[in-house]
């Protein structure tokens, strides 16, 4: 079975559109997607949590 997909956190940014202030602004919020910390220290996120959260915002924006 392939390992999912791990995206660096600049290509998150890239496609949120967002600057890296703004994302850390919103993780000090307790938003955004879950990030994993690799032993070198560099952060990741699984694509499948960044589409699970984008669809969660979906589902709020349209409530």
């Amino acid at each position: 079975m392939p390992r999912p997909k791990m995206l660096k956190l600049p290509e998150v940014l890239a496609e949120l559109g967002m600057s890296r202030a703004a994302f850390y602004r919103m993780r000090a919020r307790n938003q955004g997607p879950r990030l994993i910390k690799l032993p070198n220290g560099q952060l990741r996120v699984r694509r499948s949590d960044l589409d699970a959260w984008l669809s969660g915002c979906e589902e709020i924006a349209a409530a």
